[in-house]
């Protein structure tokens, strides 16, 4: 490849929309269109009306926009000759886009590519309280709940949030740590994110909280999901935009573009995990995960070591923990550059965005590279990416970043699912939820039957002694033996 043909992100632009009036606030079209200005401005050059690629992270807070590109383009008043949308608001659409965008650029498919997405949640939420006095609104779960209960959600395993735990309370105990040691490290890496985010203008919560705060439950900080604080989870009460620009160096110099703006976009991977989180082969560890990260820096040449910054998605502490032990990272430095979904904000699927645009602002003040490392789902889809401030040698375009045999070929054995057993079982994983005043609702256990299926079995807020139990600091529950019993309608846990 030559000089001229390498894709670079020449703009990023990030909006942050709080009126007084939450109600009033700009819905997603325009928080898109108004981010893909800034972008354009940051870069310095008429981008917009020319641009002949145009992507989209799908957005959710307004229900009504299925697909927001022609309501974009109209807004934006251009017809570019391609145009997509991600097929859903997953965390990982954004460092998809980049990728897509780059490879087009590189194969001298497109002159400039415009990405973008936004969230209009806190709009939507104060205009669903507006005609439904009361009514809270979380959109995840709203959308999970639309389809058909699967035996997961039957169970209580509906949003992600609820899902989460699972990896956290496996990846503790794989790992040996105490309750005390593992909850540490994830209050150590928040209060990082928040001393990210206090630092940059566009990050919605700029204020940092020690790691204590972040891990101690209070009337402020109540328990979502064992062992999450609200602190710990996506903040997706927001109204946020971003967007960036992608073109290549020949079509930037002609535009002339200062130099001072290129960041130089090197290859990615990306792979996934089954959709179901129960067809996981296991919990304490994600092949796709793992393939995704190393697979991006092996294609550009990128040791760990040579990394200046990353962000690791943070939609909740286990992920950024798996990631970084990936590469090294150490958890006494940051592992993002936007702030982290809780304090920088968690537009849903387009959080990666923003931290698209953060990492374009850092490596252009500081220099160096970055690793992008997005996730989406369930624990379900990865999607990794490098950029740097200098050209990447090895990065070629177009090329693949369809990984997906590579992680199916590592990962174990799945195990079948025993929808109706009653009996002897072990804890394989677990989690409590919890209302919004702090009380239990419920806890789920993952267990495994003696001949290693995989069920689940229910735990019902009256039975206080057994979920004390589970979220006995000092004795944890993985591993440990009990009984399935019959209940109506769900299955119950006791231990032994």
């Amino acid at each position: 490849m030559t000089l001229d043909t390498l894709p670079i992100i020449v703009g990023a632009g990030q909006v942050n929309d709080r009126p007084g009036d939450p109600a009033s606030g700009l819905g997603p079209i325009d928080l898109m269109a108004a981010a893909l200005r800034a972008a354009e401005g940051d870069a310095g050059a008429t981008l917009i009306d020319d641009a002949d690629f145009l992507g989209i992270v799908q957005q959710i807070s307004f229900r009504e926009i299925r697909d927001a590109r022609e309501p974009l383009a109209t807004a934006l008043g251009i017809a570019p000759a391609t145009t997509l949308q991600s097929e859903g608001p997953n965390g990982d659409s954004p460092v998809m886009l980049l990728n897509e965008a780059a490879n087009r650029v590189g194969a001298g498919e497109c002159r400039i590519a415009l990405l973008c997405g936004a969230e209009a949640l806190r709009t939507a939420a104060a205009r669903a309280a507006a005609q439904e006095p009361g009514r809270r609104v979380d959109a995840t779960r709203e959308a999970a709940q639309r389809r058909e209960p699967s035996y997961a959600q039957q169970y209580g395993l509906v949003a992600p949030v609820d899902v989460y735990p699972l990896y956290e309370n496996a990846l503790r105990a794989s790992l040996g740590q105490s309750f005390a040691e593992a909850q540490r490290e994830s209050g150590r890496i928040w209060s990082l994110f928040s001393e990210v985010a206090a630092a940059n203008p566009h990050a919605w919560i700029r204020k940092a909280v020690s790691a204590a705060e972040v891990v101690t439950p209070s009337e402020s900080n109540r328990p979502i999901a064992f062992p999450y604080n609200k602190l710990m989870v996506a903040n997706s009460s927001v109204n946020q935009g971003a967007a960036f620009i992608v073109t290549s160096v020949g079509e930037a110099r002609r535009r002339g573009i200062a130099e001072d703006r290129w960041i130089y976009i090197g290859n990615g991977a990306a792979a996934h995990e089954p959709n179901s989180p129960l067809q996981r082969d296991r919990y304490d560890h994600s092949a796709s995960m793992a393939v995704s990260i190393r697979k991006a820096l092996e294609l550009n040449a990128v040791r760990p070591a040579d990394l200046d910054a990353v962000e690791l998605y943070s939609c909740f502490p286990c992920i950024p923990k798996l990631a970084r032990r990936l590469i090294d990272w150490p958890a006494d430095r940051p592992a993002t550059v936007f702030g982290g979904l809780t304090f920088g904000g968690g537009p849903i699927g387009n959080y990666m965005s923003h931290a698209v645009a953060s990492m374009a602002d850092r490596l252009r003040s500081a220099g160096g590279t970055g690793l992008l490392f997005a996730n989406g789902g369930y624990a379900t889809h990865n999607h990794s990416i490098v950029v740097s401030s200098r050209p990447i040698a090895a990065a070629t375009f177009p090329r693949s970043y369809d990984f997906q045999a590579e992680a199916d070929a590592q990962r174990g054995p799945i195990p079948p699912l025993a929808r109706e057993h009653v009996g002897a079982a072990a804890v394989e994983s677990y989690t409590v939820l919890y209302r919004r005043d702090g009380s239990p609702r419920a806890g789920v256990v993952v267990a495994r039957t003696p001949s290693g299926e995989r069920t689940l079995a229910h735990v019902p807020a009256s039975d206080g002694e057994t979920l004390r139990q589970l979220v006995d600091p000092g004795a944890d529950p993985v591993g440990r033996a009990g009984t399935i019993v019959a209940g109506d309608p769900l299955r119950e846990w006791r231990f032994a």
